[in-house]
């Protein structure tokens, strides 16, 4: 094996989660929050006007780094085994140093907030504040929300045993999750969720897919009540704390921490909805290839295998040289990049038990670095995971020489360039297709990201703001989670499927984060907005790598309307631009059709 299928934290930091340097760094952050609070709560900033903002600017940065660099080896530690029970202490102590921090933040946006309009222009055109005075300004904007320092500081030490523990309660019960299976050499072995899923979803025998959905189902429904009351308190937590700060919708703090209008987000979702035949035309002739009638929740993910082909498969190595090959095409900087990724090992993607589901990538500020998290299965979609991750941590690449606030995109624009990344994957996997069966196989397989963003993201859509409704009225019972659950991938696939999964929403992690509300849109969000960035590549050709780091360094400094503007020239609040978008899905699916026609009995 060239590239090792484990990543590297000793380099961060030595010892695991009995780390002695990883202490350091803690207690050395704490002096720094301390000392920074200090800082604020002295500041006049009305007198000092730029250069103590600028001062208090590079503390904060100081801060930010080394917070972001200690949460980040220590959710790596509890993803990697998630019976590390040193990992979840650590974090804890961690988190316990957040309420001074964000009280010192509260006090630093209060102040901000007090300059009037004349002030704050006269302020800005200080030509050191120039680069970040679009973040400034939205810190300005917050801070006029803001309650008392008092207020602000109790909400913050408060959701340390409130909306975080309800967070972190919910991978605790995941770690619980254990699914039984039999082999084919008729041995029981005991699958986590993550290993669990992974088979269920790929495996290419459907009587297996089939035992594995039920006893998922099952696994998942046993512990519902305690899943019922995390969902409760975590979002109810959330809702009390957007009232207090006289927020009424629940849709407007996801939509500014996405920088993103209103507008946008009904022309998504109403051109989406107009074009979901398409879709459901796919679902239905896979499921016909696979002798069903209609689609089986278990089956989307399946792969379709006709005739003699074979689905083919990658060894770690295979998939590292064919991501590094395929960016290559489209940006030589990309390629270097993943290469060094997978030469530093900073990807852990081996397949065992006690490993935390899913996969996602994190940033290390402070040696700007980032680390992968997935399981690795051989197939394409793992493939496709791997790059996906990549993206991520390209884009964070470009982004370590600006400042700190600079650096701060929002999760739509975050799924952008992952989301690209995949498309670069799956479009050389296609042009690589040698029989029609291999092609047929592809095109499915991308496909299931189209299918993912169009109806599964819409249930959770759909179902997120249904709970949200009926939340603000009081506690939501397990049985109407489950029949909410039920009736919005109902909605959303428009009853073409043959099963359902009622338990969706306790299965997925994403509904349970308790820093990021409304953790769906911005994936269909990144997934059409880089089908808009895809087609300009291939327009541009050579000359495209430079426009987009250009994108992605402008990703935090300003609102997704204007950086579409700026960087494609397109109006994100007109359905043009996501009818542009679709219309490339729909040509995939008509080729997919028109090869699949022959094989329908």
């Amino acid at each position: 094996m060239t590239y090792a299928i484990n990543w590297d934290l000793e380099s961060i930091f030595s010892g695991g989660s009995h780390s002695q340097a990883l202490k350091n760094r803690m207690d050395r952050l704490s002096k720094e929050i301390q000392t920074y609070h200090h800082d604020v709560s002295d500041w006049s900033p009305k007198e000092e006007a730029a250069k103590g903002l600028i001062d208090r600017l590079e503390l904060a940065e100081v801060i930010d780094k080394g917070f972001g660099q200690c949460a980040s080896f220590i959710e790596a530690l509890q993803s990697s085994d998630v019976t590390d029970s040193q990992a979840k202490l650590l974090a804890d102590e961690l988190y316990q140093k957040m309420p001074e921090y964000q009280l010192a933040t509260t006090i630093f946006s209060k102040k901000l907030g007090d300059f009037n309009e004349t002030e704050w222009t006269t302020l800005l055109k200080n030509e050191s504040l120039a680069q970040v005075a679009f973040r400034l300004t939205e810190i300005r904007r917050d801070g006029k929300k803001l309650l008392s320092e008092i207020e602000e500081n109790t909400i913050n030490r408060l959701s340390l045993d409130g909306i975080n523990a309800w967070s972190q309660h919910y991978d605790t019960i995941v770690a619980s999750i254990d699914i039984p299976f039999i082999t084919t050499a008729g041995d029981t072995i005991h699958l986590s969720a993550g290993q669990a899923f992974n088979k269920m979803m790929g495996d290419p025998d459907p009587a297996v897919r089939q035992d594995l959905f039920d006893k998922w189902e099952e696994a998942w429904g046993e512990k519902e009540e305690l899943f019922a009351d995390t969902l409760n308190h975590l979002d109810g937590f959330r809702l009390t704390t957007q009232e207090l700060h006289g927020i009424t919708d629940f849709l407007e703090e996801p939509l500014e921490y996405n920088r993103l209008s209103h507008d946008t987000l009904e022309a998504m979702w109403q051109t989406i909805e107009k074009n979901k035949q398409p879709i459901l035309d796919f679902l239905t002739r896979k499921a016909q290839l696979f002798g069903k009638e209609k689609m089986d929740w278990q089956d989307q993910d399946a792969p379709i295998l006709l005739g003699n082909m074979e689905e083919r498969t990658f060894s770690f190595d295979e998939a590292a040289e064919f991501i590094i090959k395929n960016f290559q095409k489209f940006s030589p900087k990309m390629a270097s990049f993943a290469k060094m990724a997978f030469e530093k090992a900073w990807i852990e993607a081996e397949d065992r038990p006690g490993k935390r589901p899913g996969g996602y990538c994190t940033g290390l500020p402070e040696t700007e670095e980032s680390r992968i998290f997935m399981t690795f299965g051989n197939s394409i979609n793992e493939v496709s995971t791997i790059a996906h991750e990549l993206g991520h941590a390209f884009h964070s690449s470009v982004m370590w020489d600006l400042p700190t606030l600079n650096q701060d995109y929002a999760m739509n624009v975050a799924e952008t360039a992952s989301t690209f990344a995949e498309l670069v994957v799956a479009d050389a996997t296609l042009k690589g297709a040698k029989t029609k069966e291999e092609k047929i196989n592809l095109l499915d397989a991308k496909m299931q990201n189209a299918t993912a963003m169009f109806l599964n993201i819409h249930t959770r859509f759909i179902f997120e703001s249904n709970f949200y409704k009926a939340r603000q009225k009081g506690l939501v019972s397990t049985k109407q989670i489950n029949e909410m659950m039920l009736a919005a991938q109902k909605e959303s696939y428009q009853d073409s499927l043959n099963s359902y999964h009622p338990h969706f929403w306790a299965a997925k992690l994403h509904f349970f984060i308790d820093d990021v509300p409304f953790y769906n849109f911005p994936y269909t969000f990144g997934y059409l907005f880089s089908l808009g960035i895809y087609a300009y590549a291939n327009e541009k050709g050579s000359n495209f790598e430079d426009d987009y780091i250009a994108l992605l360094r402008d990703t935090a400094s300003m609102t997704t309307e204007e950086l579409a503007k700026k960087h494609l020239g397109v109006d994100l609040t007109k359905p043009d631009f996501w009818q542009a978008g679709i219309n490339q899905v729909v040509k995939d699916i008509e080729e997919f059709l028109d090869l699949t026609e022959e094989y329908i009995k």
